[in-house]
């Protein structure tokens, strides 16, 4: 058992998120025929199965599922050795992995990524888009550095750096610019088109206009905010969306836009980390950095 690699490790590890040969092999940049005779390898030196293989369903057995855990604890300290050795050359070089919420990642990823340029040009940043919960699974499992989320996340695992605050405004159809501005009751009772389910902004707008947080009686979805301004500006409805969108999202579309009134809506976006992580003052470095950019370029248009 003493010839189990790294490799053997990711590899599972990749199959058990994915639950699919052909995924995870594409997740690992290797062909489905040589993942599947690495997995039966590790299986053999193991001495028992890791995976219920059916038809049309891959299922990890009950040691299978005690491995992953054990096994992306490996990976993670593996991964924290290298990170202690790019941390002790002073400021940061390399590959920076780090996730953005699809509600951010449009509005703020170029000048994030101008700021780390200017900054640390020796860095290699590697952005990936995604909502919160699975930028929360790159964190803990490893796969990512750091991640720009709503906040607070309240991982007891996390450490959590705050950025910058943000409104969210009211976008109604252009008709409707003299109209007075509705209230979170008001609002409640219109046409109210919002993100899909899994999005973090979805649940901080249900959250202004009903604080019960029942569903308003006439709700939309949509996958984007570009999309929701852009049925906005058909005359379907109404939306909300965070302040630093707005030069972007309503510049190709019929819609006035209003500041709702006290309390106004809004959200807190930081940086969070493992609290193990070894490149922890770097990254709490960069997040100061990134805030007082932000704070004297006026990312919000103030």
């Amino acid at each position: 058992m003493a010839d189990i690699t790294i490799r053997h490790l990711k590899y599972f590890d990749a199959l058990a998120r994915h639950r699919h040969f052909g995924r995870a092999a594409d997740d690992c940049g290797i062909s489905q025929p040589a993942l599947s005779v690495q997995i039966k390898a590790l299986e053999d030196k193991l001495g028992t199965p890791l995976l219920e293989r059916g038809a049309k369903s891959l299922r990890l057995t009950v040691f299978g599922e005690a491995f992953v855990t054990r096994a992306r604890e490996i990976i993670r300290s593996v991964d924290e050795l290298g990170d202690m050795a790019r941390a002790s050359h002073g400021p940061l070089v390399g590959t920076l992995r780090f996730g953005v919420i699809p509600t951010v990642a449009p509005y703020f990823l170029p000048r994030f990524i101008k700021c780390l340029a200017r900054e640390y040009p020796a860095l290699d940043p590697r952005p990936r888009e995604a909502v919160t919960q699975k930028l929360i699974e790159g964190l803990t499992g490893g796969d990512l550095d750091t991640a720009i989320v709503a906040l607070p996340i309240s991982e007891p695992i996390l450490h959590e750096e705050l950025m910058f605050e943000e409104e969210f405004v009211l976008v109604r159809p252009v008709s409707e610019a003299d109209k007075p501005v509705p209230n979170a009751a008001l609002l409640k009772e219109m046409r109210l088109l919002l993100l899909e389910e899994g999005h973090c902004f979805r649940d901080q707008a249900l959250s202004y206009c009903d604080p019960t947080s029942s569903i308003p009686r006439d709700l939309m979805e949509g996958s984007s905010l570009s999309t929701l301004v852009q049925m906005v500006g058909a005359g379907i409805g109404v939306t909300l969306i965070p302040e630093m969108a707005v030069p972007i999202e309503t510049r190709s579309a019929p819609v006035a836009v209003s500041r709702l009134s006290n309390p106004t809506p809004s959200r807190a976006i930081g940086m969070v980390w493992r609290k193990t992580n070894p490149l922890s003052e770097q990254l709490q470095r960069i997040s100061r950095t990134v805030r007082e950019d932000c704070l004297t370029g006026g990312i919000l248009g103030r």
